[in-house]
């Protein structure tokens, strides 16, 4: 079935509720009457509520009505935000300069609007020390608690215990943001570029005055 809405010759009812062009409400009137209003104004008859009794209708230019809807709807799909799930792999036992790259990673994806998952990888001996990791994912969170929350406790997962930290800032206020930051440092490029350089500052053009030779005097 067309999603379509019914317009002019397609209303096939004895009398509509009509909505005018500006939305002022007309009340219930003949199809016929509806129609006539419609040539009147040079515009279409649309339902609007086809479940309504009698259907609601107004007056429009379908075709424009359309083209706007078309293009409400690329702008909407253009700033639709997807949610990304990074993922994060440490050892129990990670070294301190190790640790500190992860977590700029983590704090990078975070900043993004990107959700993180966190996962301790234990190996040998280590599966019998499951507080290591679980120590080890609390002090991650504490650490980038201003940009992330824990979305998903810590739990073991057969070797591994993962943790998924969930991002304070919506997907689209990081991606609006970017851009911001992107266009400031444009502007300031340009700005940058346009201004004179040192060795471009004007001077005022001096004339070489030489002093008079002094002539010898007589003896």
């Amino acid at each position: 079935m067309s999603a379509e809405p019914r317009i002019n010759d397609r209303i096939r009812v004895p009398e509509v509720r009509l909505v005018g062009p500006s939305g002022e409400q007309v009340g219930i009137v003949p199809l016929a009457k509806a129609l006539e209003l419609a040539q009147e104004y040079d515009l279409d008859l649309v339902e609007v509520a086809a479940t309504a009794r009698p259907p609601v209708c107004k007056l429009m230019d379908y075709g424009k009505f359309k083209y706007e809807s078309a293009m409400k709807a690329r702008e909407a799909r253009k700033n639709q935000a997807h949610t990304v799930i990074k993922e994060m792999k440490l050892r129990p036992k990670i070294d301190p300069h190790d640790y500190d790259t992860k977590k700029g990673h983590v704090v990078r994806f975070l900043k993004q609007g990107d959700k993180v998952k966190i996962t301790i990888m234990f190996r040998g001996r280590e599966q019998s020390r499951p507080e290591l990791g679980f120590r080890l994912l609390q002090r991650l969170a504490s650490d980038v608690e201003d940009l992330g929350f824990i979305e998903s406790n810590p739990k073991q997962d057969g070797r591994n215990m993962i943790m998924v930290l969930g991002p304070h800032k919506k997907k689209t206020e990081a991606m609006a943001e970017a851009r911001e930051a992107q266009a400031a440092r444009k502007a300031e490029r340009q700005g940058t570029t346009d201004a004179p350089s040192e060795g471009e500052t004007a001077e005022a053009p001096a004339e070489a005055s030489e002093a008079p030779a002094e002539t010898p005097s007589e003896a």
